[in-house]
Formats: structure tokens, sequence, C-alpha cells
């Protein structure tokens, strides 16, 4: 299909991005990268009256650390989170994370902020913001407005920013030198969207797990921070039966949808599995000290 007809505004300033949104009355829609939202316009499921174009404004394609977080620009490209040395050695389950979104064409046009505001429940990025505590930074003409990350997914493909406000970066935090990772997702071939996906950090401290973070996606209507989990591994040794405990937890507590890709059964199975050997790798990282792969 083509899409419906739309203006084309390219501003010189993020102030006149915010003003073009804040003129179409809730039509607009911002774009960097355009791998989610040109399908969509093609298919006429959005219908904006206007696109904004942000790619000229080279203020947003920095990737910058401040002090123990990091700050990602709304036009910085997937291959330039892959590759950035500052994340390989700051946040390496970010890294990780990136070479399981899409496959190179897609990685080398789509944005980081881009796949947090598109809010696909199924995507890596939206996980890594829930994970490592991030802050969205959205910009409008009333000013500029920090969205936690728990805050900002309110459903499927849904997120809590104003039609008038522009994601200017995303800050997340870096990781401590000696703090175990583990990122772990199932497809069904790699580069499609996950049918589940782990993410857990955590530190050792006299033979247990302390600043445990654990957080999951592709098993909820929006990617999943889980306290519960967190509270479990919490002060304790990360033993098989630890990790049996979780997955016990996971399947009684986890309520995915059923799809023509996998029923709910089989994605709390999967959950639980990946859960397994994601603790596993995390612990045996955190008892390096190291945080290296």
């Amino acid at each position: 299909m083509k899409p419906a007809p739309f203006d084309y505004v390219r501003p010189n300033s993020i102030a006149e991005a915010a003003e073009t949104l804040a003129s179409c009355g809730g039509d607009g829609k911002i774009i960097a990268g355009g791998q989610s939202l040109m399908p969509m316009i093609n298919f006429r499921l959005v219908k904006p009256s206007v696109l904004v174009d942000i790619n000229g404004l080279p203020d947003l394609s920095r990737i910058e650390l401040n002090g123990n977080r990091l700050r990602i620009g709304a036009t910085v490209r997937h291959y330039m989170t892959a590759t950035d040395p500052v994340i390989m050695e700051r946040i390496p389950i970010l890294h990780e994370a990136m070479r399981h979104v899409a496959h190179l064409t897609v990685r080398n046009r789509g944005t980081f902020c881009g796949s947090v505001c598109h809010a696909d429940p199924a995507a890596e990025m939206p996980l890594m913001t829930l994970l490592l505590d991030a802050e969205i930074v959205a910009k409008s003409s009333r000013g500029e407005r920090r969205i936690a990350a728990p805050d900002f997914f309110l459903g499927s493909l849904v997120n809590s920013l104003e039609p008038d406000e522009c994601v200017t970066m995303i800050e997340i935090d870096t990781l401590p030198a000696d703090a175990g990772w583990a990122f772990e997702e199932f497809a069904r071939r790699h580069g499609d969207f996950a049918l589940a996906s782990v993410g857990t950090t955590l530190r050792e401290r006299d033979g247990r797990a302390t600043d445990v973070r654990f957080g999951m996606m592709g098993v909820g209507e929006i990617p999943l921070r889980l306290p519960a989990v967190e509270a479990l591994v919490e002060g304790q040794e990360v033993t098989p039966r630890l990790m049996d405990e979780v997955a016990e937890l996971l399947g009684d507590t986890l309520t995915p949808n059923t799809d023509l890709h996998a029923s709910a059964d089989y994605r709390r199975h999967l959950a639980g599995g990946l859960a397994k050997r994601a603790l596993a790798d995390a612990w045996r990282r955190a008892e390096r000290g190291t945080g290296e792969a």
C-alpha cells in the first residue's frame, strides 16, 4: 500500500521541531530511523499529517558518558550503539543485546531511541531501558520532561509521550566493573522478534548476590522488570536450586499471550529456561569480578 498524503518538515533545531509538533494538533510524527514508522504509514496504520525529520540536528547523534550514566541521542543508530567502545566496556549487556536486533540494514538506519519509543514488547531496547534504570528525556514547546522507564511503557506499541513531545535522548546506567551480567533471547531465526528474552545484572559479595536486576520481554504487553525475582535472588548464593525456584516463580506469575507463534504455556516454560541460563552466566561473571564475557 501507499501512505496517506502528509507534509514533510526538516527543522533546524529541537525548538523548531517542538513548535511544529505543537502546531499539528496531535497529528505530527517525528521520524529519525523510520524502520517501524514507515511500514506503519505505508499500511495506513498511522496517518500523520506532518512528518518532522530530526536527522539534520547534530546534537542528537551523540553518545556521551556523564559520570555513571550514559546519554544516547535521538538519532544514534543501532550500529553506533553496537560498536561504541564506551558501551562495550561500561555496559556490556547492552552490547550483547544489540547482536539480536533485527538485521544489518535495520541496524544501519534504525535508532536506539526510536526503538524505545515504538514500545514493541518483543524488542530489546525497551527492556534495556527498564533494566538500566533509564530516563527518557522529551522536549516540547512547554519545556523538558524526564520520564522514568517504568512510567514510559503503557501497552503494546503505546508510550506515555504527549503528542507534542519529541525525545531528545535517553540516559541509562553504566555497570560497575565487577558486575555480572547476561542477556538471553530465543527467536525462531536470528534477527526475528523474540518469543522471550531475559536480561539480568548482579554483583557478588561474600558468596551472595547483591544489586540484582532482572527483566524480561516477549512475555507480556510491555517489557517487564520483575522485582519478585530480584527479591528472591538478592542476598542468596546463585545455586541450581535457587535457579529452579526462579523458574517456578516465573511459571506461576507470568501471564503471556497465546498467538500463532507460541502458546502462553510454551512462553512460560521458555522464560524459566532462559532465566536459569542467564542467572548462571551472570553469576559466573560476577564471581570472576570482571564483568567480561
